[in-house]
């Protein structure tokens, strides 16, 4: 017997937070890792644009994990942009967090 194929209707779509909370997410991955990667290169010497960047990472980090969180509880959205906006900034949160313990204790 052949299974057929049905629609579903729904009022479900992606909310522009949910985007938001991702790119921002993307964004300040791909800004840490780039920093850490020059400073790699240029031996450990860090210049201060480096720590500007780190201080936007985290506050694009807040921002995007917020917005993520925000639309997470939103009934009326697909999840799969808020879940991964609050993933990625969490990634980024942790990496900011990781520099500043090896900048203090080590």
């Amino acid at each position: 017997m052949k299974k057929r194929g049905g629609y579903i209707f729904t009022n479900k779509r992606h909310h522009d937070r949910g985007i938001m909370s991702a790119i921002l997410g993307v964004i300040a991955d791909m800004s840490l890792v780039a920093v850490i990667y020059l400073t790699y290169i240029q031996e450990g010497n860090a210049t201060r644009s480096y720590g500007l960047t780190g201080l936007l990472v985290l506050f694009m980090s807040l921002v995007g994990l917020w917005l993520g969180i925000v639309e997470v509880k939103n009934k009326d959205c697909y999840k799969l942009f808020p879940v991964a906006g609050i993933v990625l900034n969490l990634i980024a949160l942790a990496g900011v967090a990781l520099i500043i313990y090896a900048g203090v204790y080590i």
